[in-house]
């Protein structure tokens, strides 16, 4: 299987190793990975602050970016809902229409590729932690995810779940929200962070780069110990400690 790639900006700047762990994780699969090179962003930031003749530049970059048959995988729940959902909204009933329509069909946020697609039911991953899985109100009820990200965390051996139930509350992210009420942002991430210690947790793991780098930085602040990553980095990090075998081949396309 063949797959095109979109790395998140805040992944690609703040924590490239994301996108050198998706790589990890695909390629365990046996999937040949295309990262069409001129890829930026999805549009969400400026979605979010309401500069719609921006948002739709970027749509159209991207559109253009990703316009094969193949699916396009995302390691963030809420970019793969940009795509999917608020596209229509910039290119319903344009010259774009048929284009947009066809690509949210084909994007995935990458526990649902790997659950929903590619039915991966074992994972040969092995990490020792007790994790709190952390996922917010857009992942579930815009995106729609549902519980694969835990189905992939109960597949690691040596992970204890300390957080079978959704918890859907905020980081406090939220793009410039945190810079515009950023007490407010650290309320939101340090109640998060209590709720994980107090469940007996000692990582945290989110599905978006946005919500580890707030996470981080309020638990350092408050001289809280534990410690945060992405669902793709813990997968990733699990092959580690485990006997999966990658070949030599490449894999990877640059588009």
């Amino acid at each position: 299987m063949k797959v095109d790639v979109f790395i998140p900006c805040l992944a690609d700047q703040f924590r490239p190793e994301t996108a050198g762990n998706l790589y990890k994780v695909l390629r365990h699969l046996g999937v040949e990975i295309i990262y069409p090179e001129s890829q930026t962003c999805c549009g969400l930031m400026a979605y979010n602050e309401g500069h719609w003749d921006e948002v739709k530049i970027i749509g159209e970059k991207f559109i253009n970016e990703f316009n094969s048959d193949r699916y396009v995988v995302i390691p963030s729940a809420t970019c793969a809902n940009m795509v999917r959902n608020n596209y229509s909204r910039f290119f319903y009933n344009t010259s774009f229409h048929l284009e947009y329509k066809k690509l949210q069909s084909r994007v995935f946020e990458l526990s649902d590729f790997l659950i929903n697609v590619m039915h991966v039911s074992a994972w040969k991953g092995k990490y020792k932690a007790h994790v709190f899985f952390h996922a917010d109100s857009n992942t579930y009820y815009d995106y729609g995810i549902k519980d694969e990200p835990l189905q992939l965390l109960s597949m690691i051996e040596g992970l204890t779940l300390v957080s079978e139930k959704k918890n859907d509350s905020e980081c406090g992210f939220g793009g410039s929200f945190s810079l515009s009420y950023p007490q407010l942002s650290s309320d939101f991430a340090l109640e998060l962070l209590k709720s994980a210690k107090d469940a007996g947790a000692d990582t945290i793991v989110t599905l978006e780069t946005s919500c580890m780098i707030q996470l981080e930085s309020v638990a350092l602040k408050n001289e809280i110990s534990v410690k945060i990553m992405t669902l793709t980095d813990l997968l990733a990090e699990s092959l580690r400690f485990s006997d999966a075998v990658f070949t030599d081949d490449p894999q990877m396309t640059l588009g």
